[in-house]
């Protein structure tokens, strides 16, 4: 009867997690059904209850620091970015004049529309921009140190 009281609690605290997605209940989830098996096997209630809490601690000790580092979303940690993430930061070159309103860039041989991120400036063909961050498909731009006059010379880019 033991084994059945341990595992409606740990079903208890599975359905619970999945309400609150923070990855702690499920461990105390695992430490029932390890009490439950204890209890499968003729343990006293007592052994039970040591099953149920050296495995919920070892679950919240261990595991869920690794389950935690790798659901982190891309960018944190030390992680590589790509997709969209990974065009922030990079230098694109105006194809279209690009201002608030839209217009075209070329970011890595490809083209993305583009628009000002600073709404009072506007980029002419050619000029080299920095990519700030993409919103859908449009790259949001701003003036590139590295072409702005006072940064690098022509010849050391």
């Amino acid at each position: 009867m033991d084994a059945v009281l341990w595992i409606v609690l740990g079903v208890l605290l599975a359905v619970a997690e999945i309400f609150t997605t923070t990855l702690f209940l499920i461990m105390f989830s695992a430490g029932a059904f390890a009490a439950a098996g204890a209890s499968a096997l003729g343990a006293p209630l007592e052994v039970q209850a040591l099953a149920f809490a050296v495995v919920s601690v070892l679950c919240v000790a261990v595991i869920r620091p690794v389950i935690r580092r790798h659901a982190q979303p891309a960018g944190e940690g030390d992680e590589r970015l790509f997709g969209v993430e990974a065009l922030a930061g990079t230098t694109a070159l105006v194809m279209e004049p690009v201002d608030v309103e839209g217009g075209l860039v070329k970011i890595g041989g490809e083209l993305w529309t583009a628009r000002a991120y600073d709404a009072t400036r506007c980029y002419a063909v050619g000029e080299h921009v920095q990519v700030m961050k993409v919103q859908g498909a449009t790259a949001l731009v701003w003036q590139d140190e590295i072409s702005t006059p006072g940064g690098l010379p022509e010849a050391k880019r």
